[in-house]
């Protein structure tokens, strides 16, 4: 059974109160449900990286019964900032080797196990008739993008500069989830989103694709985390990561190989 753990700062919290409660309780406590002997660890990663790696966790575990994945996901500027708080974790995936390494001091190496392009993301059946990047400049088209400080407002930043469009977004996202959320729910016309996002959204939006000489790559880096009280397992999965059956997992996703 899968299992993505809650925002892992608000988790955090729980733990002591969970913790009596199981004591009390007996069967009922928090290890319900998780096999004796098991080691769990905790993985913060992109949030573009959301559904590869639910079914990736579930495929090492099938390979390594002694070790159980949680994920929590999120935007990677988020998750930076958790692992600066001393969030307890064992692993970190970011959307861009920047996040990654500004946390140098936190990880050990990194290790990029994929990369990324970016798409427009139209409401179901383009009914706006966008063509390009360059339609997302018109008068009146509501277009939303992810905030700055977020890899794939950086990349969007990056392509719209480089092709000359000026956008004003009616909104500026955490995460590239929530612009794809936007883009589905009919409150925007267009945004930019990861390839491998727009493919997991299925029939719910329509897509125009970014020539690969105005798109940008993002790159995916692993690493371990310092602080991690499960290296050993935790540096297994990051390798495994970079096997041939996980390979094809983030193929099969949409994702670049490394």
């Amino acid at each position: 059974m899968r299992r993505t753990v809650l925002p892992v700062i608000a988790a955090s919290l729980l733990v002591p109160l969970l913790a009596a409660c199981g004591a009390e309780d007996g069967d009922g406590g928090p290890q319900a449900g998780r096999k004796t002997g098991t080691t769990e660890i905790t993985v913060l990663a992109a949030a573009s990286l959301t559904d590869v790696f639910e079914a990736a966790g579930a495929a090492y575990e099938k390979e390594h019964p002694g070790t159980e994945v949680a994920f929590s996901f999120n935007g990677s500027q988020e998750l930076a900032s958790q692992v600066r708080q001393g969030v307890p974790a064992d692993a970190l995936v970011t959307a861009d080797t920047k996040t990654m390494d500004g946390l140098r001091e936190n990880t050990g190496d990194p290790v990029v196990i994929a990369r990324n392009r970016l798409t427009v993301a139209t409401s179901k059946g383009n009914p706006e008739r966008i063509g390009g990047l360059e339609d997302l400049s018109r008068d009146g088209l509501k277009v939303v993008l992810a905030a700055p400080e977020v890899p794939v407002g950086r990349y969007s930043q990056k392509i719209l500069d480089g092709a000359g469009v000026k956008v004003k977004p009616v909104s500026q996202e955490p995460n590239v989830r929530a612009v794809l959320s936007k883009v589905e729910l009919g409150e925007a016309d267009a945004g930019l989103v990861y390839v491998t996002d727009a493919a997991a959204a299925g029939g719910k939006v329509t897509t125009v694709a970014v020539p690969d000489a105005q798109n940008a790559v993002a790159s995916y880096p692993a690493a371990v985390l310092d602080g991690s009280e499960h290296s050993e397992e935790a540096s297994d999965f990051v390798r495994w990561l970079a096997s041939p059956k996980a390979q094809k997992l983030l193929r099969d996703a949409g994702f670049q190989a490394p």
